[in-house]
């Protein structure tokens, strides 16, 4: 296997790992709504304590799933810069 593929292969185990991580906060998120949905009854009101829960709960996971994103993409970044630094010095 060649150096590239290597690399290549690295940081897709690497995306993949963040993207596991993803959807597991999903799935808490998802468990976290049963639960809401149990304990508090489906009133309807639109701004009731109910949808704030929820909407709190999404915003939540919007934000950890994006942080993880970004933090996969500089990672991979990084060492793709400091792969590139290598292949420049080893010629």
């Amino acid at each position: 296997m060649s150096t590239t593929e290597t690399r290549s292969s690295s940081a897709d185990r690497l995306i993949e790992s963040f993207q596991d991580a993803g959807n597991t906060a999903l799935e808490s998120v998802r468990k976290f709504l049963d639960t809401v949905n149990g304990v508090f009854p489906d009133m309807s009101a639109e701004d009731g304590p109910r949808q704030k829960i929820i909407d709190s709960a999404f915003k939540m996971t919007e934000q950890l799933v994006g942080s993880s994103t970004r933090l996969a993409g500089n990672i991979v970044k990084m060492t793709q810069e400091m792969a590139d630094d290598t292949d420049k010095g080893a010629k």
